[in-house]
């Protein structure tokens, strides 16, 4: 009969450490530390490791091996969206560098909106991370509180602030913008206009706003409410941010974006107008994406280190399991990247 269990198959039994290593021709120890810290092992050691790995179908036990360490070596991570390079490229750095260092990534999205990013938190350490790492410094209270009740390493990137009580590694975004400002400002520009990203649940897009309105400040200058337009981060949004500015009296003659995303819809845009960048129009972004340098005349932007800062958070994370002394605020340099796309003000 089918449901006979003498007529069933035996069960095939699977792969262990020991199996494993006895295949390398390695020892249980050396397989744990291909697994977590396999930049410890020389280059063939760790070949032979991985073939064996691969040839067996081995797949550690996750449960036992988190309760044997006490960490379940994940690393989670909270980004708004995945349709920004730059971010991307952050995670990729944290993700690699993670990898490396023998811990997994486990990310999730909060889509700018502080409610979800606390139950995305909550999922995260339900899933047993050992670190976290956030975008911003804009969070709901409760999710550093439940971090560290959880007792759960956590740092904030893209920001620095060396008063926040939290654990920062970044740049200023406020400083940043004004550096931005003014560089347009010594080129004579005094009608500024804006194309912001969404303000509301993200504290770049407000400081970088700040940041301009404190430059022209300090040259005796404003920019009001209705020279500041809000929209997504698509090129698309660009164009249309650029259209309503255009329609306003007086005209910018300097056009700061909140990334090169808007920047490069802006472009687009002041060509279908016919207007000349520079020379009627200067234009300007953050991130120094690729297509920075290739669309004419070439944006001048602020170039943000996003790998670095990825890397830096995914070793203030391992690290601060061991219980390393580690700083609480790291910034890291912006670069102002200047190009095609400003000039001095026309006449």
């Amino acid at each position: 009969m089918d449901g006979d269990p003498s007529l069933q198959p035996p069960a095939r039994r699977s792969a262990g450490i020991r199996d494993v290593a006895s295949l390398a021709g390695v020892s249980t120890a050396t397989v744990s530390r291909f697994f977590n810290e396999p930049s410890s092992l020389r280059p063939d050691m760790r070949r032979r490791v991985d073939n064996a790995v691969r040839e067996l179908g081995y797949i550690r036990h996750g449960a036992a091996r988190a309760l044997s360490m006490r960490r379940s070596h994940a690393i989670g991570a909270i980004i708004p969206t995945v349709d920004n390079a730059t971010r991307a490229n952050k995670v990729a750095a944290l993700q690699k560098r993670c990898r490396e260092r023998g811990y997994n990534l486990v990310l999730a999205l909060s889509e700018y909106d502080l409610d979800l990013e606390l139950q995305q938190c909550r999922n995260l350490i339900e899933a047993g991370i050992d670190g976290m790492m956030l975008e911003g410094g804009l969070h709901d209270p409760a999710l550093y509180t439940l971090l560290e009740k959880r007792g759960i390493a956590f740092v904030n990137t893209s920001v620095y602030d060396p008063l926040s009580p939290y654990p920062n590694i970044g740049f200023d975004n406020r400083a940043t913008a004004s550096r931005l400002a003014e560089h347009l400002l010594d080129l004579g520009h005094r009608e500024f206009g804006m194309i912001a990203g969404p303000r509301r649940g993200n504290d770049r897009a407000s400081d970088r706003v700040n940041g301009v309105r404190d430059a022209l400040r300090a040259r005796g200058l404003d920019m009001p409410d209705e020279r500041i337009v809000e929209h997504p981060y698509r090129v698309i949004e660009g164009r249309k941010g650029l259209r309503a500015l255009m329609s306003r009296r007086p005209q910018p003659t300097a056009v700061i974006c909140g990334n090169d995303v808007l920047a490069f819809g802006a472009l687009i845009e002041a060509q279908a107008l016919g207007r000349r960048v520079p020379g009627d129009l200067s234009i300007a972004g953050f991130d120094d994406l690729d297509w920075a340098s290739q669309l004419p005349p070439g944006l001048t932007t602020m170039a943000l280190p996003a790998s670095e800062v990825g890397q830096m958070a995914a070793d203030f994370l391992i690290d601060s399991l061991t219980g390393t002394a580690l700083p609480r605020a790291v910034e890291v340099e912006v670069k102002l990247i200047l190009r095609g796309s400003t000039g001095p003000a026309p006449a």
